[in-house]
């Protein structure tokens, strides 16, 4: 009798489990909708390619706040940013120009996969995003990731933060979403971090 009560147990909480991580999947996905990522690839882990990412990451942080000033959804940005592509390409470009360096650049919008990421003000759960990305020379260095839509990169407190998501469209869930920080949240994101291993395994 106590052993079938444990299986009992046992598939109920599996089942709870299962049924919390597709709510946390969806809201994931939801957001991922509303979000594009930024991910700068430095030609090396050198000192000198490290910092050079950071003046990289700058300058097309700088062209794409102007490029989407007006936008208010991440179609409206995504279409902008890619008739913008050779633009920020030469923002990047000018760089490696003022340094003398022979590096190439490659500047993409593409979709790929984000492990959670925590910045000061909000966190990001695991999961696939557009993500305009930055590759420079041989992009084998250490990723520079943030968003630049909304502008969550900019937001130095978490007023800041709500506004630009708020701008970006997305809603009060969706904001106290990243900017939970409770451990139910923290389960939630690592919940995620499961799935997107076991989907994984599959690939």
């Amino acid at each position: 009798m106590k052993f079938r009560i444990m299986i009992w147990v046992c598939i109920v909480a599996l089942g709870a489990y299962v049924l919390y991580g597709a709510d946390a999947l969806w809201r994931q996905r939801q957001l991922a909708e509303k979000t594009i990522r930024l991910h700068v690839v430095a030609n090396s882990d050198s000192p000198k390619d490290q910092a050079q990412k950071l003046r990289i990451r700058d300058a097309v942080l700088e062209e794409v706040g102007k490029l989407t000033a007006v936008c208010t959804t991440s179609q409206e940005a995504t279409q902008t940013l890619n008739e913008n592509l050779p633009v920020l390409t030469q923002a990047a470009g000018e760089i490696l120009a003022e340094e003398n360096s022979d590096y190439a650049v490659e500047v993409t919008l593409t979709r790929e996969n984000f492990n959670t990421r925590q910045y000061d003000t909000f966190t990001l759960p695991a999961g696939e995003y557009p993500s305009l990305r930055v590759k420079i020379g041989a992009a084998k260095g250490k990723n520079w990731w943030c968003v630049v839509f909304p502008s969550l990169c900019t937001a130095a407190t978490s007023d800041d933060l709500e506004q630009y998501a708020e701008v970006g469209g997305y809603d009060r869930e969706e904001t106290q979403f990243i900017t939970g920080g409770e451990e139910e949240y923290i389960l939630r994101f690592k919940t995620l971090e499961w799935i997107q291993k076991i989907k994984s395994w599959f690939h």
